[in-house]
């Protein structure tokens, strides 16, 4: 069985004007290969109802899951629940399980629980709550929507969290060889090595050393160990022959 696939949207103009630098991305990867889902798309939409939308329900209807993150806090600028809400087609307002978990982070929620604050416990109809352990107010999975915080500490904290209730597929292995020589020499030999291990995705990642000298880490993926090795030593195999014609 093929492995659950996903896409993340990130939304906010902060990441789309360089003010802020997304580190959700990277994270929210690593934590899906772990569990056997294959993150397929990224994008990157503005704080507009609309674009929210139409990316919204162009990637849920395209993967098997869709993690948001961004734009469910307090400020008027934070706009993901209700446009999530209207990618769906239901109602959203305050839902008294949030307000519940808000209130019991303030000492006087009466005072301190005011009307922008209460922005955070507007959930869209039909969704479950994602635990929030850091700053308290949840995120929500909504059909196959996962919809989280942008703060990376929070968002770290709702990921490690809602994945044991996905279901994940085979996980991905990986190995790595690498290569002191410049990627045009390597090109030909590594396409016949890919060529002949079909069931393993390899990739040429190119560098430059401290010396200038020129060098690419080679790294092989497969859900399938025995192929995986296969690989790894053909392209072993290939770095030592060309090691031996530098000397």
């Amino acid at each position: 069985m093929a492995s659950p696939t996903a896409a993340m949207l990130t939304i906010g103009d902060e990441i789309l004007s360089g003010r802020t630098r997304d580190s959700n991305m990277p994270h929210l990867a690593a934590a899906l290969v772990a569990k056997g889902i294959a993150l397929r798309e990224t994008r990157v939409v503005p704080d507009v109802e609309a674009e929210i939308v139409a990316a919204v329900n162009a990637l849920r209807a395209r993967y098997d899951h869709v993690f948001t993150s961004g734009g469910i806090g307090p400020t008027h600028d934070d706009i993901t629940a209700d446009s999530v809400a209207a990618a769906f087609g239901v109602a959203i307002g305050v839902r008294a399980d949030a307000r519940a978990i808000l209130a019991r982070h303030y000492k006087n929620p009466e005072v301190e629980l005011n009307e922008s604050r209460l922005r955070m416990a507007r959930i869209p109809d039909g969704a479950t709550l994602i635990d929030n352990p850091v700053s308290r107010a949840p995120g929500f999975s909504i059909g196959n929507v996962h919809v989280m915080a942008g703060v990376p500490a929070v968002f770290e904290a709702m990921v490690a969290g809602l994945l044991p209730r996905l279901t994940g597929g085979a996980v991905l292995l990986s190995e790595t060889v690498r290569i002191e020589r410049p990627e045009g020499i390597i090109a030909g030999p590594l396409r016949a090595i890919a060529e002949a291990h079909p069931a393993v995705s390899i990739g040429s990642y190119p560098f430059i050393g401290p010396d200038g000298t020129y060098g690419s880490n080679i790294v092989a993926r497969s859900e399938d160990a025995a192929a995986l090795a296969a690989a790894r030593a053909a392209i072993a195999a290939l770095a030592g022959t060309l090691h031996d014609t530098r000397r």
